[in-house]
């Protein structure tokens, strides 16, 4: 007989506990044991006094210093100094390693159905499985690893998304502060109501829009009106003797201006003529007072110019706050449209539900419903929730129309989930009643069935903590062969499936 290869490098030799008990795929023998983590030995050392232990265990027990062997003490054989653990004080027990590693294995995840030796197990299975549970880094939320792909892609509410406009990365979570300032964010111009103008653009769009509201050109003499540009000729037309009067009153400031002017022309000529010095002095005190009161009407008309300034300004922001309320009540009202979509679906739920444990699922559009599996833009379909009473479990299907995990490509795979209920307080956990999943022949002749009973130690059958356990069933549920070719479950592009839970107990 040939010796055995020894085991492979490992890249976490000496930093793991030992294997999981559940691992073997025959009786456990107590040799095999680690007498510290009490799992079966991974990288087995024996101490002075004989007992054994995995390294990391080992090196985790002595890493504060010598201790005494708990083995020992516990067969009332501690003895010092052979009793006494330290660094050093073990060597590496090679024919144990061999002897376990040469164990047969099965994985210990659900569903997987791998076999061989808990050599190759280390080697080249575990961590690898398909079928372990994993933690979402982003989420927290735990899956099966041949589920990360498409959680990280389509279902983690931490994702990372590219913004469609900008191509810019940013947090699902963020999506509405996003759009708040996106450049290249679509926007609706509220004259014309022309669309998908870019918000970098939106601005030198009502420059020029025809339809955008802009101030009378007779601003200047005091209308505040506003109008769209196109019609400002009709204002103007409608407006004509408001603008007059208004226009009257700057000619009338302007009039007594040159009537100043006027007489200090007439007093200049006077003056040339030759006057006496009082007469003189009387001229050029006129002149002051022409000049102040040219001052004042400048003051005037400059303190006028600044509350139309002010003014146009106040009706500016309270444009842009009406543009805000506007925009808000949009939002406002998309939220009250999502809320509508939302309770119609749960609607739509309660009306398909049922309270005896018996459901019968309809999914219509197979072909293209199958089309969108294989093309991996919707893998899995969840049925509507149903119930074992109206106080009962809460429960639903989910499937697989091109197969997941083993039967991916081969099989149409149909799992059971637990959800979480309003009475779950009030039941009685682990779940397990037996379970019935059939694809219903429309002959009534061949019904496709499989039933279980739940494993009441997987974590599929625990009181849900969050919205729905991991499912469970039967990643081979019915081979997709039956259903290519012509056959009598698929019919008007249809096919029924039924549940029915065994309410035996409750």
């Amino acid at each position: 007989m040939a010796a055995q290869e020894p085991s492979p490098p490992s890249s976490l030799e000496g930093n793991k506990p030992g294997f999981p008990k559940k691992i073997l795929a025959n009786s456990l023998e107590d040799k095999h044991l680690c007498n510290s983590c009490q799992k079966i030995l991974r990288r087995p050392l024996q101490a002075q006094c004989g007992h054994r232990f995995c390294s990391f265990c080992f090196n985790k027990i002595v890493s504060s210093g010598p201790q005494k062997c708990s083995a020992c003490i516990k067969e009332d054989l501690f003895e010092e100094p052979t009793s006494i653990l330290k660094q050093g004080g073990a060597f590496p027990d090679n024919a144990a390693r061999r002897e376990v590693e040469a164990l047969a294995a099965v994985c210990p995840n659900e569903g997987c159905t791998w076999t061989g030796t808990i050599k190759e197990f280390e080697a080249s299975h575990e961590g690898n499985c398909d079928f372990m549970i994993i933690l979402c880094p982003s989420c927290k939320e735990l899956m099966r690893a041949n589920e990360q792909e498409r959680h990280n892609e389509r279902e983690c509410p931490e994702r990372t998304l590219n913004c469609k406009y900008c191509k810019e990365p940013f947090l699902l979570k963020n999506i509405k502060a996003h759009d708040e300032i996106c450049p290249k964010y679509p926007m609706i111009c509220e004259g014309c109501a022309k669309k998908k103008i870019p918000r970098e653009k939106y601005v030198d769009h009502i420059k020029f829009c025809s339809k955008f509201k802009a101030p009378c050109r007779f601003h200047v003499v005091g209308c505040d009106t506003s109008v769209e540009k196109e019609k400002i000729h009709d204002h103007e037309r409608q407006c004509s003797y408001e603008h007059l009067n208004l226009l009257l009153h700057f000619i009338m400031g302007i009039k007594v201006s040159l009537e100043s002017l006027d007489l200090e022309l007439k007093m200049s000529q006077v003056a040339g003529g030759g006057l006496a010095p009082v007469e003189k002095t009387k001229v050029a005190d006129t002149f002051e007072n022409i000049v102040c009161v040219l001052n004042r009407e400048m003051e005037r008309s400059c303190t006028t110019m600044e509350a139309y300034n002010r003014q146009h300004r106040l009706d500016q922001d309270k444009i842009e706050i009406l543009n805000n309320k506007v925009r808000q009540l949009e939002r406002t009202v998309s939220l009250r449209d999502l809320s509508i979509v939302e309770m119609d679906g749960k609607m739509r739920e309660m009306s398909a539900a049922t309270y005896d444990g018996i459901f019968v699922w309809k999914i219509s559009d197979f072909t293209k419903k199958r089309q969108d599996a294989v093309a991996g833009r919707a893998p899995a379909m969840f049925s509507p929730a149903f119930y074992t009473s109206k106080y009962g479990y809460k429960m639903c299907l989910r499937i697989y129309l091109n197969g997941d995990g083993t039967g991916r490509g081969t099989h149409l795979s149909l799992f059971f989930v637990v959800m979480r209920g309003h009475s779950d307080a009030l039941l009685k956990w682990p779940f397990n009643q037996k379970v019935t999943l059939m694809l219903l022949d429309q002959n009534n002749r061949e019904h496709i069935i499989d039933a279980f009973r739940p494993d009441i130690s997987s974590s599929s059958f625990q009181r849900p903590v969050s919205d729905m356990n991991i499912a469970s069933g039967c990643p081979l549920f019915c081979p997709l062969s039956k259903l290519d070719s012509k056959n009598s479950y698929i019919r008007d592009d249809t096919i029924f499936i039924k549940a029915i839970v065994d309410l035996t107990g409750l």
